[in-house]
């Protein structure tokens, strides 16, 4: 099974560089993910996802989630156009996954919840500790990623789906 990984955000921008980081991470480790590194601009990185056509493509991405720094969820990729997450992108994420979704047999989306977004601001101890704690789950074989919470509905603790 091929597995990708689209890593955005913006490293000059404090804890949104998350994606950033956790590429880099995995770059050290010799990851047998294909690591793509989005950056600001994910939509650049369409050719080649589309190219490779993996069969699952991880998105991971700082996202506003309402909950403490360094928070990690998977999140319904349907309800990114519903939700009001944190974006720095030139588009809205959903638009990227439902395009590549027309090559990609499964899109996950992981979010890790940011402290500090701005201009030339570091990144934070918790989003740091967070990106590699999930390094080290996507470079587990047995796929423990994927035992990662779901986004809940605070107001209902149901998946947001």
């Amino acid at each position: 099974m091929t597995q990708a990984l689209l890593c955005v955000g913006n490293d000059m921008m404090g804890d949104d560089g998350a994606g950033v980081l956790l590429a880099n991470l995995l770059k050290e480790h010799q990851s047998d993910w294909q690591i793509y590194v989005g950056g600001s601009f994910p939509e650049g990185e369409t050719a080649a996802i589309r190219q490779s056509a993996p069969q699952t493509l991880v998105i991971v991405d700082a996202t506003e989630m309402g909950l403490p720094p360094g928070a990690i969820r998977q999140i319904d990729p349907a309800m990114i156009g519903e939700m009001m997450l944190m974006s720095t992108h030139s588009m809205p994420l959903n638009f990227l996954i439902d395009d590549l979704k027309e090559v990609v047999d499964e899109v996950v989306m992981i979010g890790i919840q940011p402290d500090i977004v701005g201009f030339c601001y570091p990144m934070t101890e918790a989003v740091k500790e967070a990106c590699a704690q999930l390094a080290s789950l996507l470079n587990d074989a047995d796929g423990s990623w994927r035992q990662l919470p779901q986004l809940v509905d605070d107001t209902t603790d149901e998946p947001c789906a």
